[in-house]
């Protein structure tokens, strides 16, 4: 019998202690651990994320009648108030939604833009590209913000409930307070010394000056304001309104301490931008795996064609026979193959021709996946193929090495009692964004534009991802939705971390789908990230273990992370029952939470 790859968790057991966490959490005073249950199991609907408040808000809302799309609005709102160096209405994110009625996924692209002004040359001073530290807490790295606009075209389309209604429990929440956990404070304390840099950002993270205390109460009256301003008045107060000025001002003079010498350089954002910006209602990616079908984001993301492609790459190999070794070794590879050609292929559609079909056809995925051997390691970085003219094993293409990209944002997994189901990515980027608040508004603004090259990874290969004007950034977002045969939900799942996040959906998916683990454990289980790199990361959970030494005789390298992404999700039961399924100790923990526990 082959070991699992992940140390199991008991299903039962920890269904056991979420009898009480079906009604909405208690206030954040009377807060505990114990409200961050990992996996919950009911009726009703369900809902998933990093925070128990904010998977309290969403299940709140489902408990009033509200629908799946409903209550992923409210969940993420709240999640802008207790992981706001994640996520807020100064960023975007990409939203899938499987309507029940009709069986089928429909998806939003609420990615940030670029200025209408910006060029190619965005990041270049003197000729050169900037140091990423001089970008990211400036205004230049500042994009069009997208999730209001996200909240505003999912609610048009598929919700039941106005904005200003689902604000309220996230309204409620910034004004009370919620209580600080250790995560919190250690995101504090890592980026103190840049939020110093702007007044407005200290005042409102750095109470007193000083880092936030474990088990104090933090409160953000101004950001509750902004909500209920949002509320009474729509979305048009960012995009056409006040709220929308006051962040034009911002980004194009960010408020600098006096005293630091700190050089935030200033955006080009203008109310042009903020009003010209719409969220996009796209088509899918979709493909089959194992005969189910996997449905994501389209670029401008590359979650859906990465990941996808991967997925067929490995549909030839029977990962449910594998040993543990044989099973991470196929999974690195065909991750390490995936992400050589989103580098060369995937960008914004509106300015790049991106062969998003023809990546993720299972012809070209064969002639990819015969460059795999048993018994050696592919050298990277990886030449990409070309999915118009697929040649079997080719490596004729020229390699450029996988760009940085930020590790931090926020996902959240929604079910409703009929059956409809939300996957949604959002994000300020890398962990606090920016770094500068909105003056008077409680909110961090995005450094998303940070995501594009600064300059050709390689001159000599075609980079799709330069800035351009009002062009989105390439993302690795990945909210995935995989239905049956008969276009019913299996699971949905994301994650947050960078391009981490297409190897941690890549890698929970096979966990669940071929390893046969239950969607907790396949959460839990210790992850490893190739993206076409010399090494390969891995969590502790693998670099300490026998399966790495015997991965490295055949030729991986490896180094340490110690925490990848932060996965939740959602799976359809029998008999209208859902299970929720969030992270067990990543990130402190998730909260799954569902509107009518199973006894």
């Amino acid at each position: 019998m082959r070991r699992p790859v992940a140390r199991k968790l008991s299903v039962l057991a920890v269904s056991a202690a979420v009898v009480s966490v079906g009604a909405a959490a208690p206030p954040a005073a009377q807060r505990t651990a114990v409200d961050k249950v990992p996996v919950a199991v009911g009726y009703g609907g369900a809902v998933a994320s990093v925070d128990a408040d904010a998977s309290a808000a969403g299940i709140e809302v489902l408990r009033k009648g509200g629908n799946a799309v409903d209550a992923a609005v409210a969940t993420a709102a709240a999640l802008g108030v207790t992981e706001p160096y994640s996520s807020g209405i100064g960023g975007g994110g990409y939203f899938v939604y499987y309507d029940a009625g009709s069986r089928t996924v429909h998806t939003v692209d609420g990615r940030e833009t670029a200025p209408l002004t910006a060029d190619s040359g965005l990041f270049l001073e003197n000729g050169k590209p900037l140091a990423f530290a001089d970008a990211v807490s400036s205004g230049l790295g500042v994009g069009t913000p997208g999730t209001p606009a996200t909240w505003a075209t999912a609610l048009d389309r598929w919700g039941s409930r106005k904005l200003g209604t689902l604000l309220k429990p996230a309204e409620r929440l910034a004004r009370d307070g919620f209580t600080v956990d250790d995560t919190f404070r250690s995101q504090t304390a890592a980026n103190e010394t840049r939020f110093r840099y702007f007044p407005d950002t200290a005042r409102l993270f750095l109470p007193g000056g000083q880092l936030p205390v474990v088990g104090s109460t933090f409160k953000n009256p101004d950001l509750a304001a902004t909500y209920a301003e949002l509320g009474r008045k729509g979305v048009r107060a960012l995009y056409r309104g006040a709220i929308g000025e006051d962040v034009v001002d911002t980004v194009n003079h960010p408020p600098v301490d006096p005293g630091s010498t700190w050089n935030a350089r200033p955006g080009k954002l203008t109310a042009d931008d903020l009003s010209a910006y719409r969220a996009k209602l796209q088509a899918p990616t979709r493909t089959t795996y194992r005969g189910l079908g996997v449905y994501s984001i389209a670029p401008s993301s590359s979650g859906g064609t990465t990941v996808g492609e991967a997925l067929n790459i490995l549909e030839g190999t029977d990962l449910s026979r594998a040993t543990d070794a044989q099973y991470l070794h196929r999974y690195i590879e065909a991750s390490r193959i995936a992400f050589a050609d989103r580098g060369r292929w995937v960008g914004d559609p509106a300015f790049e021709d991106v062969p998003a079909k023809e990546l993720l056809s299972q012809r070209y995925a064969d002639s990819r996946a015969c460059l795999i051997r048993d018994d050696a390691v592919l050298t990277s970085p990886v030449a990409p193929g070309d999915p118009r003219h697929p040649a079997a094993c080719a490596t004729g293409g020229t390699a450029a090495p996988t760009t940085y990209e930020g590790e931090n944002t926020t996902h959240l997994t929604v079910a409703d009692k009929w059956g409809n189901v939300v996957a949604y990515t959002l994000t300020i980027e890398q962990t606090g964004g920016s770094g500068i608040t909105v003056p008077g508004r409680g909110f961090l603004l995005n450094n998303e534009l940070t995501d594009f090259s600064f300059a050709p990874a390689n001159p000599a290969v075609h980079d799709p991802n330069l800035p351009g004007p009002g062009k989105r950034p390439r993302s690795s977002i990945s909210p995935t939705i995989v239905l049956d045969r008969h276009d019913r939900p299996v699971l949905a799942l994301g994650s947050p971390g960078g391009a981490t996040i297409i190897t941690t959906v890549l890698q929970t998916l096979t966990g669940f789908l071929d390893r046969g683990l239950p969607l907790v454990d396949a959460i839990a289980a210790p992850r490893a990230s190739q993206r076409n790199a010399a090494q390969t990361e891995l969590e502790p959970g693998l670099y300490d273990s026998e399966v790495r030494a015997q991965l490295e005789k055949i030729g991986h390298s490896f180094r340490l992370n110690p925490e990848i992404g932060a996965a939740t999700g959602v799976q359809r039961l029998p008999n209208g029952k859902w299970l929720a399924a969030a992270e067990t100790v990543r990130r402190g923990g998730g909260s799954a939470q569902v509107v009518h526990p199973a006894s």
